[in-house]
């Protein structure tokens, strides 16, 4: 029996035609850019602005200058890395962006807002509390990251350290320890900013540049 033919029984003993059932195809997700070498980039610098102060390279009575970084580029530029990270369904790099930029837009609004309120006696100890839940927080990452690229795992273990590192020589008002600490910093820029080099190069070239190796998956 033809299609005409059904249909002329199906109008002749009052039943509906069968309706179409399968959705309409949906346009094709729009693509964006890997938003990853932005993140990287934007921690590597402002990590490497804090860590010569640290470091006791310069002055501290330049420190400031690193508030805008935190705020502008440390802060907002990885959170909305982040959220694009989101975007991709990447979620170790939208775990990773989003909380290092929510970390330097915390560092901005401490400095700005809050850490003139706490006193002196206990402000050591309540920075290396900051900073040592943060270096548990990348601890954890790190794991995460032996799924990632060779390049990637250095960041999260030098910041690991970084992090655990300053929190010590916060928490115990331990200048050596501290400078310690922010020398570790100035090795996790480069690598971080190796990593972003490498996603920049690679992807603009359409081969590699950089290797960054990947891990076993």
């Amino acid at each position: 029996m033809d299609a005409s033919a059904a249909t002329r029984l199906d109008q002749r003993f009052g039943r509906e035609p069968a309706q179409e059932t399968t959705a309409p195809p949906t346009a094709p997700a729009m693509s964006i850019a890997d938003p990853a070498p932005l993140g990287l980039a934007a921690f590597a610098l402002t990590t490497f602005v804090l860590s010569f102060f640290n470091a006791g390279l310069v002055s501290k009575a330049g420190e400031p200058v690193v508030l805008g970084l935190a705020l502008a580029y440390g802060g907002l530029a990885q959170l909305l890395a982040g959220m694009w990270e989101f975007r991709n369904g990447n979620t170790f790099g939208a775990t990773a962006f989003a909380s290092y930029g929510a970390f330097w837009l915390s560092f901005w609004a401490l400095n700005q807002f809050f850490a003139s309120k706490i006193p002196t006696a206990a402000l050591g100890h309540a920075v290396g509390l900051y900073l040592i839940g943060w270096g548990i927080f990348t601890a954890y990452m790190w794991i995460a990251s032996f799924r990632t690229t060779v390049a990637v795992s250095a960041v999260f273990f030098l910041l690991a350290v970084t992090f655990i590192v300053l929190g010590i020589g916060n928490a115990g008002g331990t200048s050596s320890v501290v400078k310690a600490g922010g020398w570790i910093g100035l090795a996790t820029a480069v690598a971080a900013w190796y990593a972003s080099f490498a996603g920049v190069a690679n992807s603009t070239f359409g081969r590699t540049i950089l290797p960054v190796k990947p891990l076993m998956r």
